[in-house]
């Protein structure tokens, strides 16, 4: 019974642990403020947590242009100044429809926004806010990405 309880782990299970992470671009979107940078946040669709834009990598785009992108669908920004390389990376487990959780590594571009607006793909879904990077940190659950908003 043991052997076969083994046997099932190594061939069932353990490939679950040993699959290679899936990969996310998020959008790191800044605004001046008189108190210093503000972080925009927005909230997911499933569960309502608050989150920064983000999303798969979309076919013939670059990590900022995706980034760029996904901010746009999800909180509405127009025009802003993404910066080539990631800022940070961080991880966190995506729960899939049919219940299992999928490892995710996302790397996160910050840009600088110029222009929102109020209409945009998921305007109306999503809740918006801007907030200091300290406060952002502790609205977001992801510990990395806290690290990351704690050190702006």
């Amino acid at each position: 019974m043991k052997s076969r309880v083994l046997n099932a782990w190594t061939e069932l299970v353990r490939p679950m642990f040993l699959r290679p992470k899936r990969t996310q671009v998020a959008a790191l979107c800044l605004r001046p403020a008189t108190g210093g940078p503000e972080v925009l946040l927005i909230t997911s669709l499933d569960t309502g947590r608050w989150i920064v834009p983000k999303g798969w990598p979309i076919e013939g785009l670059s990590g900022p242009e995706t980034a760029l992108q996904e901010a746009w669908e999800e909180a509405g920004v127009r025009r802003a100044r993404v910066e080539d390389e990631p800022v940070g990376v961080f991880g966190y487990g995506k729960r899939r429809k049919n219940g299992t959780v999928e490892p995710v590594e996302t790397y996160v571009y910050r840009m600088l926004v110029d222009e929102i607006s109020d209409s945009y793909p998921e305007a109306g879904r999503r809740k918006l806010r801007w907030v200091a990077p300290s406060e952002a940190a502790n609205m977001v659950q992801e510990p990395q990405l806290q690290d990351l908003l704690r050190q702006l």
